[in-house]
């Protein structure tokens, strides 16, 4: 194990401009002793979405705003608080896990790490706004999220949106890490950084929120676009997200979990979610059918068409013409964490419920169509609970991963991939070893520590070093690392083998990953295509194979940007029809 280390505090403020100044600490190295960098806890970069700005998009820091004077500087030597959710293992708005976290509202903050500088007289080393290193926005997953997550960072419903200013609903968290970025972007040189060498990245909740970071900063103007490259570590794109009508139901489901009756005001039934504690809206939260509070489509953040433009090419040929880099992988056994996570009971129909809760209807459908077409366990499966396992960690990682980097193919000398097949010693005291390689035992590889504080033995920390941490530091300085990672073209992945080396996989399981990609195709068509049978419908009996035909043939004239996904090979077609005969066999357009 590495020595522990102690921090002292960094003892000159830290001017911020018209922000006033701030003190942070120092952290030296545990074997020299030397300081390594200085960092600011718990920065605030917006104001708190408490009492009656619950629910609604972050608030800048107003002019006159000041965190401290130099001779008063405002002390940031904690942490950010963390935003009340399900399982986090804190009581809200108390101190969590004696690790100087809070869960509270008042969570709209940042952590602030900056590499030492020179060293001047009497020893101090200073942060100099001349170096100009490159920033690293690391958006973290939901144990440290310090942006609204959950029901309070993701509910939607036609009553929020006509509370809503400026037309946008749901997304908050999304608006939140936003607001920092910009925060990030605009404070970047007083602490030596260059905000025009700005990376955006994360870790499972976290990469999936900075691929919808990279989506709505690529179709900005360029004099707004702040993001010059993209770290996904273990989540993908995944599938367009619901629409507001499909989130509906679930601001319902939430009303009736808090005994709110349905028949009250849209502004009477947000007046009484605005005055109950962050505990009893995350209580409630537990004991609903959909509980997974997640992104809305056809808002002010997510357009309704996003996945159709990464379909199209228009998603690669903006990452082109700005040169974005994208960094994004996966660990072999990410099954094994995922199978946990709010696990369905042991019935297809339990599953089916299970997925409903993070996916809309029409993406179930075509999931299940594909996975179980005749109700039965998936083959190489042990119950229903482990093919819930494979399932989400394919639709969350594995094969979005690769649907959506066969539509990136345009750019594929922009786009590095690395699996992890290894374990480190240390992840033995966090997850049981049968588990393999699962979601999340990577992280000593990026952070050099698993959990219950231990580390990386030495032996592990240089070969680590040689499989990817040299050249991720190498792409997050803007370097050129097509190189050392070895691989050429989409299928090829640098991978970190079991036995601790390295080589270039061709990747096995792409195909698969594609097809599914492509029968859930229906994500970016859906609406036209819902709309096209409803008009048929008026005129036609419910689509039979005759019917899907001529349905098929209205598709191609109406929705041109369908033509490709109608060119599938047999299954991936007859998956296809089967999920569409479904659908419009049970619901009506969103």
């Amino acid at each position: 194990m590495l020595p522990k280390t102690t921090t002292t505090p960094y003892p000159l403020p830290l001017p911020l401009g018209p922000l006033g100044s701030i003190r942070g600490i120092s952290i030296p190295s545990a074997f020299t002793k030397k300081p390594l960098c200085h960092y600011f806890g718990g920065v605030p970069y917006a104001l708190p979405p408490t009492g009656e700005q619950r629910f609604r998009r972050p608030r800048p820091l107003p002019g006159g705003f000041v965190y401290g004077t130099e001779e008063a500087p405002g002390v940031y030597e904690g942490q950010t608080n963390v935003c009340p959710q399900p399982d986090s293992g804190a009581d809200v708005d108390a101190d969590a896990a004696g690790e100087g976290r809070r869960e509270s509202e008042d969570c709209l903050q940042v952590n602030v790490w900056v590499p030492a500088g020179e060293v001047c007289e009497g020893g101090i080393t200073l942060i100099n706004s001349f170096l100009g290193w490159p920033v690293y926005f690391w958006i973290p997953s939901s144990s440290k999220a310090a942006y609204r997550l959950n029901l309070l960072g993701f509910l939607a419903s036609s009553e929020l949106l006509s509370d809503s200013s400026d037309g946008s609903v749901g997304n908050l968290g999304f608006w939140d890490q936003r607001l920092a970025l910009e925060w990030t972007a605009k404070k970047a040189s007083y602490f030596g950084g260059n905000a025009g060498d700005l990376t955006v990245g994360g870790y499972s909740a976290g990469s999936h929120s900075a691929f919808h970071q990279l989506a709505y900063d690529l179709f900005l103007p360029d004099k707004q676009s702040l993001i010059k490259r993209c770290v996904m570590h273990s989540k993908s794109a995944g599938v367009q997200p619901h629409t507001l009508s499909e989130r509906q139901a679930q601001f319902d489901e939430l009303l009736s979990a808090l005994s709110i009756p349905l028949s009250l005001s849209p502004s009477s039934k947000l007046s009484k979610l605005r005055s109950l504690s962050p505990k009893a809206l995350v209580h409630a939260s537990q004991k609903m059918t959909l509980h997974q509070f997640r992104a809305t489509s056809g808002g002010a953040f997510i357009r309704r068409d996003l996945f159709a433009l990464i379909q199209n090419g228009d998603f690669a040929a903006e990452m082109r013409r700005r040169n974005i880099t994208l960094l994004t992988g996966e660990c072999r056994d990410e099954h094994s964490l995922y199978g946990i996570w709010y696990p369905p009971l042991l019935s297809y129909l339990s599953l089916q419920t299970r997925l409903l809760a993070d996916y809309p209807p029409s993406v179930c459908l075509a999931i299940l169509s594909f996975y179980s077409p005749t109700q039965q366990l998936p083959r190489g499966c042990k119950d229903w609970r482990d093919a819930f396992g494979r399932i989400y960690a394919d639709v969350q990682i594995h094969a979005t991963e690769r649907g959506f980097l066969s539509r990136l193919a345009s750019v594929q000398d922009l786009v590095y991939r690395y699996r992890v097949c290894w374990r480190a010693e240390c992840i033995d005291g966090v997850f049981p070893p049968e588990w393999g390689v699962t979601h999340s035992s990577d992280m000593p590889i990026w952070f050099w520590a698993g959990g219950e504080g231990d580390y990386l033995r030495e032996g592990e920390r240089r070969f680590v070093r040689r499989a990817f941490v040299d050249a991720h530091a190498v792409f997050l300085g803007g370097g050129d690392v097509r190189g050392v990672w070895g691989t050429q073209g989409m299928r090829e992945v640098r991978r970190l083998r079991g036995d601790g080396e390295v080589d270039v996989w061709r990747d096995g399981l792409w195909d698969k990953g594609v097809e599914l990609w492509e029968i859930d195709c229906l994500k970016p068509l859906l609406h036209p295509i819902t709309s096209i049978a409803r008009d048929l419908a008026k005129t036609r009996p419910a689509p039979a194979e005759k019917g899907i035909s001529h349905l098929q043939s209205c598709i191609q004239n109406r929705c041109p940007s369908a033509r490709h996904h109608l060119r599938l090979h047999n299954r991936s077609l007859k998956s296809y029809k089967l999920t569409v005969s479904r659908i419009f066999l049970s619901r009506s357009t969103p």
